[in-house]
């Protein structure tokens, strides 16, 4: 089975709640929300921040469905109020 590398970035309220360098390896074709999951069981107090985040794999805005099937970075981003 291949595994895959996803390193976590996070801006905004989520980057106070994690640790600066994450990373994780997985077993290929796991979703965004597989990710979130295993990173809300280790820092359970980033839970909320979870619910709420939205996610980017580079330049590209990302659903908690799709499938990681290669090494990457996921960007987690706090949402932002105000208008």
């Amino acid at each position: 089975m291949q595994t895959i590398e996803i390193k976590i970035e996070a801006f905004g309220a989520i980057e106070r709640l994690l640790p600066k360098a994450l990373a994780f390896v997985f077993a290929e074709n796991q979703s965004v929300k597989d990710v979130l999951t295993r990173i809300v069981k280790l820092y359970p107090e980033a839970d909320q921040a979870m619910e709420k985040c939205a996610c980017a794999i580079g330049e590209d805005m990302v659903t908690r469905q799709t499938a990681l099937d290669r090494s990457c970075t996921l960007v987690l981003l706090s949402p932002v109020a105000g208008g």
